[in-house]
């Protein structure tokens, strides 16, 4: 799917980059399904016992005018996030057995460089 604002655009490809660092393999990104989209699909291979697929929201703000960009995921958004991920694990019956979803946070300046980047693992507690 195409992302028509840049701004969310440039903010996934940051927390692409984020995540890769922090040791994640990205298998996906912008599924979609009527109901949802999921920004970024990866696999979190930190837990040498088991692999967990990772669902992340990403929220990019350019200033903090309207809050923060974690403020911005609803409840709705939330429930919206967990049938996507429900229905992306359905079907691929070849990825690991644990889920989670993820939220990454990017606040960029003015010139589009990070200003702060925070992730933050299993936001919906299942």
């Amino acid at each position: 799917m195409k992302i028509v604002n840049p701004t969310a655009k440039l903010g996934e490809d940051k927390a692409c980059n984020f995540l890769q660092k922090s040791g994640f393999k990205i298998i996906e990104r912008n599924f979609r399904k009527g109901y949802g989209e999921i920004d970024i699909i990866a696999i979190d291979s930190s837990d040498l016992q088991e692999k967990v697929v990772v669902f992340v929201e990403v929220k990019t703000r350019k200033s903090n005018s309207f809050g923060s960009p974690f403020e911005a995921i609803t409840p709705w958004k939330l429930k919206s996030l967990i049938r996507a991920a429900q229905f992306y694990k359905l079907i691929h019956l070849d990825l690991p057995g644990s889920m989670r979803i993820d939220a990454v946070s990017v606040v960029l300046s003015s010139n589009n460089q990070i200003e702060n980047i925070e992730h933050v693992k299993n936001i919906s507690g299942f």
